[in-house]
């Protein structure tokens, strides 16, 4: 008798999936032995002692009970295989190559760890890998119960969310024929619900003052631009970078998915499904990889993480010089490149940057209040931003005290975050009518290159002549040149105009960085 089995199973390799095969060969009358060969990481070698408690207390002969030598293969051999989603098609393999039940594993995929006792227990990633499922022509897997709902985005696959090894047996196992159990449905398909945020944790109407700030926000969500708020302590930068992420358009579904699968790989998905923007804080001390990414096998990182969204760092210039200096790239081209001796990947990082500083260490320079600093000190400050970080950023706020009378005043007819989101909503759908037809797939003003702003962007002659004046005066980098165009024509996106005017441009020129001078 031939005592082997092959089942499928799936795992992730940085953000994409691959599918791994599951082979269980058993040599009977030997002395007993269990190996797992293909590259496992500690996790899958310990496998072995968890498939096999798990068949004995799902009322099946343990491995370890027998004279045999038993030999699980995951192939392909050369990928490293990580973590214990492996458990169960281990343990399916097993009891099939055995012959303890007999089903047809064709077209089916298996996920899960197991408890000793044979339960299976959640695990990270699902919706990546139930896509790659689909991709590779499968039609049914089984999963943990706890994932079904992530899994069943997916439209195509038959997705089973199971509880126990012995109820995924009893389902496959009927002489050979799949059994249909009243106990074990397929998950319902589930439908991604729309945005809905009444109440929002900060409001746009709950900012006191700060008019010229919230214009500045305004444009940066329109178009998706970058944007630095400098100014004292206190005058409410980090309310102002909260209430941001709630006038951002709705993800589109595929947008939806997308960053759903990033946090469910990263293992940050808080049972819910990534309705809306993510909205990411590091503290300023937090290290280079776990801002940029890394590790020996790369993972994703915080800039990963804001995908489609908002990326915070509050007191912008304390954090690490090269944590600093690595956002050039994800800044520039949406994308970060992680090389290290065990791998390299490359993580989608398309978000808006909204940074928060002090004008100085003390936080007094420029204010009424004397500032402690000395110019040393206030050099070396000011010097941690390098000029082209600096360039890379589309939007400078100056964010001054607030009087204190406006503070105790009530607020009426103060513009609320709902109504700011639908005016952003319009001007991203025009945008988005814009550059149906360009080659990159850009979908907003600040994701234009050169060749998208000659190519789609009209300047009227006077206008023309008045950027050349400003830049030449101000010392424009070719990047700042190109900036200031992209927030001219979300100034006149937003306020639905077909041309770009000299008051556009006049406003654009506003936003460029003036906190040193």
């Amino acid at each position: 008798m031939r005592y082997f089995s092959k089942v499928f199973s799936v795992q992730t390799t940085g953000l994409h999936a691959c599918v791994i095969d599951v082979e269980v060969d058993v040599t009977k009358k030997t002395l007993y032995a269990f190996a797992i060969v293909g590259l496992p990481d500690k996790a899958v070698e310990e496998s072995r002692d968890r498939v096999s408690a798990a068949i004995k207390n799902s009322g099946f002969t343990s491995p370890k009970n027998q004279n045999q030598k038993v030999v699980i293969s995951l192939a392909p051999a050369d990928l490293k295989k990580e973590g214990p989603s492996f458990d169960l098609p281990m343990a399916i393999a097993y009891l099939l190559a055995v012959n303890d039940i007999s089903f047809d594993p064709a077209e089916k995929l298996f996920l899960g760890e197991l408890s000793l006792d044979g339960t299976v227990r959640p695990i990270k990633g699902v919706l990546v890998l139930a896509q790659e499922a689909k991709k590779r022509g499968f039609k049914e897997i089984y999963l943990p119960k706890e994932n079904a709902a992530e899994g069943a985005l997916i439209e195509g696959i038959s997705v089973f969310g199971v509880e126990t090894l012995k109820e995924v047996v009893e389902h496959l196992h009927k002489k050979g024929e799949l059994k249909e159990s009243p106990g074990l449905e397929p998950q319902q398909r589930t439908i991604i619900p729309s945005r809905a945020t009444p109440t929002p944790s900060v409001d746009f109407s709950d900012v006191k003052g700060q008019e010229s700030a919230k214009r500045g926000l305004l444009l940066a969500a329109g178009g998706g631009h970058n944007v630095a708020m400098y100014g004292p302590p206190g005058t409410g930068k980090t309310m102002l970078a909260r209430a941001f992420a709630e006038i951002l358009p709705e993800l589109s579904f595929n947008e939806a998915l997308e960053v759903t699968g990033i946090h469910s790989v990263a293992g940050t998905l808080e049972g819910h499904l990534m309705t809306s923007s993510p909205f990411r804080s590091p503290h300023h001390t937090a290290s280079y990889t776990s801002i940029v990414g890394g590790g020996s096998i790369p993972k994703p990182g915080e800039i990963t993480l804001a995908h489609r969204g908002v990326l915070f760092l509050d007191e912008f210039p304390e954090f690490e010089k090269r944590v600093l200096e690595s956002l050039r790239q994800p800044l520039e081209d949406k994308i970060v490149n992680i090389s290290r001796v065990k791998g390299s990947a490359q993580f989608p990082a398309n978000f808006i940057l909204v940074a928060a500083m002090n004008p100085c260490p003390c936080g007094n320079y420029g204010t009424e209040k004397t500032c402690s600093c000395t110019p040393a000190h206030l050099l070396k400050y000011q010097r941690k931003l390098s000029g082209p970080i600096m360039d890379r950023i589309d939007i400078w706020l100056s964010v001054g005290s607030v009087d204190y009378r406006k503070l105790s005043e009530e607020t009426v007819g103060a513009e609320k975050s709902v109504d700011i989101r639908e005016r952003v909503s319009q001007a991203r759908e025009t945008q988005r009518k814009r550059f149906q037809g360009a080659s990159r797939g850009i979908t907003t003003n600040s994701e234009m290159g050169a060749r998208d702003i000659r190519d789609l962007i009209f300047l009227p002659e006077n206008v023309k002549e008045i950027l050349n004046q400003s830049s030449e005066r101000l010392g424009l980098s070719a990047r700042a040149y190109h900036k200031v165009i992209k927030v001219a024509r979300t100034i006149a996106d937003l306020e639905g105009a077909q041309e770009i005017t000299e008051g556009h441009l006049m406003e654009a020129l506003q936003y460029r960085p003036r906190m040193h001078g």
